[in-house]
C-alpha cells in the first residue's frame, strides 16, 4: 500500500470534514479498520463510492470471505482406452458452511461393455456418495452422459449437490495403464480470512483471503485541479485546497488524470552527491576569483605608492 501517481493528480486524504491532498503516501490498515496514512491514522484515503464522491473505507466487515457451495467440478483430458481402472483423487469440495470433504472418482471399465465406465465416488471416509456410467463413442464422450450430478447431505449444512462435466476435452485413447484424466476446476470455497489489502493494476483496493478468494472494492480518488498553483503545503507533502475552482474527482487511468502505481514513492530526484561536488566546486571557485581579486588590488595600491614617491 505504498501509493503514489504517475502524471497528474492527488490522492485524497480524509480527516473528519477536512480534506487534505497527497502525491504519495504509505498507507495500512489501522486499529478501526480504516486505510489510513501510516504514523498518521487521522487521514483516511479516499475511495470513489457509487455517486462518485471519496469516502474513507473500512474493511473490518469483509475480513471474512463467506464459504461457498461446490455445486461443478471440470475434467479434462484422457482416459486410456486400454486400461481396466483409473482413479482422480483428492477432489476437494465445500459444503454451504465451509466444510471441507476430499472426494476420490474411480472409473472401472464394463467388461461387458468396453465403451462403457463405471462411476464411483467415496468420501474421504470411504463411505459412498453415488454411482453412474460414463459412456464413449469414438473415444469422444457420449452427450447423453457428458454431466453427471451427485448429492450429499453434509452434517448442519444443505444437502450439496455436484454436477460432474465431462464435456471440456475428455478423450478415451489408448494410453497403455496411464490414464491423464484430472479434475481441471473445482468451485466453491471454504471460509477465509482477511491476508492482505493491496492495489491493482485498475486502480481498485483489493482484499486477499487465506481461501484464495479475492474481492475488489471502491477506486481509490484522484483529485485534479485546474490551477495546482492553489494547493498550499502544509507539510509532509501533505496540502490543502486553498482555491475556489471546483475539483474534479477520477479514478486512476481516467482521461485526464495520471495512473496510480503501488509499492512506490514519489521522492525527490535531485542527486544530492552531484549536488554537493558542484556546491564544493562553486565554493572553490569563489575562493579562486576572490584571492585574484585580492591581488590585482594589491599590486594597484603597490602601483599607486610608487607612482607618489617619483
Amino acid at each position: 500500500m505504498d501509493l503514489a501517481v504517475q502524471g497528474s493528480g492527488f490522492l485524497v486524504l480524509l480527516n473528519g470534514d477536512k480534506v487534505l491532498y497527497a502525491r504519495t503516501g504509505q498507507f495500512v490498515v489501522d486499529s478501526e479498520g480504516y486505510i489510513s496514512l501510516q504514523g498518521n491514522s487521522d487521514y483516511r484515503l479516499g475511495v470513489l463510492d457509487e455517486s462518485g464522491r471519496a469516502v474513507a473505507l473500512n474493511v473490518d466487515a469483509r475480513r471474512t470471505s463467506a464459504p461457498v457451495a461446490t455445486t461443478k467440478v471440470v475434467f479434462a483430458d484422457n482416459l486410456s482406452s486400454t486400461a481396466t481402472t483409473a482413479t482422480v483423487s483428492d477432489v476437494k469440495v465445500y459444503d454451504s458452511l465451509g466444510g471441507e470433504q476430499t472426494w476420490q472418482v474411480t472409473f472401472t471399465k464394463d467388461t461387458a461393455n468396453p465403451n462403457n465406465w463405471n462411476v464411483r465416488v467415496t468420501n474421504q471416509a470411504g463411505a459412498e456418495i453415488g454411482t453412474s456410467v460414463l459412456k464413449f463413442i469414438n473415444g469422444q464422450v457420449d452427450p447423453a452422459t457428458q454431466k453427471m450430478t451427485f448429492t450429499n447431505s453434509p452434517t448442519g449444512a444443505e444437502p450439496l449437490s455436484v454436477e460432474f462435466d465431462f464435456s471440456s476435452g475428455v478423450t478415451s485413447f489408448s494410453s497403455g495403464t496411464v490414464s491423464t484424466l484430472r479434475a481441471s476446476s473445482v468451485d466453491g470455497n471454504g471460509v477465509g480470512a482477511l491476508t492482505g489489502v493491496t492495489l491493482n493494476d485498475q486502480g481498485r483496493i483489493s482484499l486477499a483471503y487465506s481461501n484464495s478468494e479475492n474481492t475488489e472494492l471502491g477506486s481509490v480518488a484522484l483529485a485534479d485541479f485546474r490551477d495546482p498553483q492553489q494547493l498550499n503545503r502544509i507539510g509532509d507533502g501533505i496540502f490543502e485546497n486553498t482555491g475556489r475552482n471546483p475539483t474534479r474527482l477520477l479514478a486512476s487511468n481516467s482521461d485526464g488524470i495520471g495512473r496510480l502505481v503501488s509499492r512506490q514513492l514519489e521522492a525527490s530526484n535531485v542527486d544530492l552527491s552531484q549536488q554537493f561536488g558542484d556546491l564544493i566546486l562553486i565554493q572553490r571557485g569563489f575562493q579562486a576569483s576572490s584571492q585574484v581579486i585580492s591581488a590585482s588590488n594589491d599590486m594597484i595600491q603597490q602601483l599607486f605608492g610608487i607612482r607618489g614617491q617619483g
